[in-house]
């Protein structure tokens, strides 16, 4: 068994709470399954701290101090949200380091996080998104739509920056909106349907498997504030058909397959009457016991810490990309 694990949380993105809660809460499961725990918390600014003391007064100092707790770590746990973490970058500094780490590589995060990219790989699978466009802040003056759209940043989670248009006027707003947070913006034609969520595990002997899935039950735009205000409601396992649900766990572990993720990934579909629409991917998705993923797996009977602990299991140093035949070869078998 891997004995001592480094937990790093924060992250310089609006998402820097949320990971704070993610690694707080995966650190305590681990430490009461019992290995050791080392934590470290990236700030807003990028300065690096491990518990209350700083590591450096710059963020390129802080890392340099970082770098003997990773050194001294088994595998790196990279509880972080969003762009600088999730993207791939701390993946990336685990495969110089030749750290294993819990969670997907350094492509997958990468994709998974361009949620244009992720549309592309999903539409050369066979699976449906929603019809959409990408535009760049600097040219989105004159845009227009005769459909209500979602806008969002093209990078990024827990639904910052995510608005529903349904006018020229919101349309603006919304576009400014998503620009604080991206250059690059995705604009969505609104898909109705059931909001279902799927999480997929790899283990350790490299086997994939989805949980139940889950249902989302909002009655407006699934956004930050609903999110995380306590108002959301879900329903573990979802009330499926045999049909829905096979489609949907098809989808999503095709998906994953074709990402090249590994540990936990959450797969967000609309469940429309002619079958799944992919909304997103999550390669790092909230891992606080409450959270949608481990509901599902608990669902499936995969307590909490078991399931942290699986993925320390399933932990390997990142690699790079494959090469192009073994990348195209997974698209085709997905």
């Amino acid at each position: 068994m891997t004995h001592h694990v480094l937990v790093i949380g924060g992250g310089q993105n609006a998402e820097h709470d949320v990971s704070v809660k993610s690694a707080a809460a995966i650190g305590e499961a681990l430490r009461s399954g019992g290995f050791e725990v080392s934590a470290v918390t990236i700030g807003r600014d990028g300065i690096w701290t491990a518990g209350q003391r700083p590591l450096g007064r710059s963020a390129a100092a802080s890392l340099a101090a970082a770098l003997p707790l990773l050194e001294r770590a088994d595998v790196v746990f990279p509880a972080i949200h969003g762009p600088i973490g999730e993207d791939g970058t701390l993946a990336a500094l685990c495969a110089l380091t030749q750290k294993p780490v819990a969670g997907s590589g350094l492509l997958a995060g990468a994709i998974g996080m361009d949620k244009w990219a992720t549309k592309v790989v999903a539409e050369s699978i066979g699976i449906r998104t929603a019809p959409g466009r990408l535009v760049r802040a600097a040219d989105m003056e004159g845009i227009a739509f005769e459909a209500d759209v979602v806008v969002k940043p093209v990078s990024g989670g827990s639904s910052y920056g995510v608005t529903l248009a349904r006018d020229t006027v919101q349309l603006d707003e919304a576009l400014r909106t998503a620009a604080r947070y991206d250059d690059r913006i995705l604009i969505e034609h609104v898909v109705h349907g059931r909001e279902i969520d799927v999480a997929v595990l790899r283990e350790a002997d490299g086997s994939r498997w989805a949980a139940p899935p889950l249902e989302i039950h909002s009655s407006g735009l699934f956004d930050t504030a609903t999110k995380y205000n306590g108002t959301a409601r879900f329903t573990v396992p979802a009330r499926l058909d045999s049909t829905d649900r096979a489609a949907l766990t098809q989808a999503a572990l095709a998906l994953f397959d074709a990402l090249g993720c590994a540990g936990v990934a959450r797969v967000d579909f609309f469940l429309t009457d002619s079958g799944p629409v992919l909304n997103e991917v999550n390669t790092m998705p909230g891992m606080t016991a409450e959270s949608q993923v481990p509901r599902m797996f608990a669902a499936a009977g995969v307590p909490y810490e078991e399931l942290v602990a699986r993925m320390v299991a399933a932990a390997s140093i990142p690699t790079a990309a494959p090469r192009a035949d073994e990348q195209l070869e997974s698209l085709r078998s997905a």
